[in-house]
């Protein structure tokens, strides 16, 4: 299933769908969509693990999940990351991802 050009498909414990970090960005905020992934700038810098706090931070919060919900699951130490909501099917993320994009 896809929203626009975000894909959202099946994880091992929910649904899953990639993101861009932009690290260091003069804001945190969700800007949209960039390669087909949500795009997501963090004021936090790719350093132990701050810039991956920082996305799960705002984006847990802008799809109403609880941040120990969702969770990193591939390119810890890259920019394009695959990020995996616990607990909701691929129906129910790509619904709060319209919502959120439109």
């Amino acid at each position: 299933m896809t929203h626009g050009v975000v894909a959202v498909r099946h994880g091992r414990t929910g649904a899953r769908f990639d993101v861009r970090v932009v690290p260091r960005g003069a804001r945190t905020a969700i800007e949209g969509l960039r390669d087909g992934s949500l795009l997501v700038r963090v004021t936090a810098p790719p350093v132990e693990g701050a810039a991956n706090d920082a996305v799960v931070a705002v984006v847990a919060a802008a799809l109403g999940v609880a941040r120990r919900d969702l969770h990193v699951v591939a390119g810890a130490t890259s920019r394009r990351k695959t990020l995996e909501v616990a607990g909701l099917d691929e129906v129910t993320l790509s619904g709060r991802l319209t919502a959120l994009l439109s």
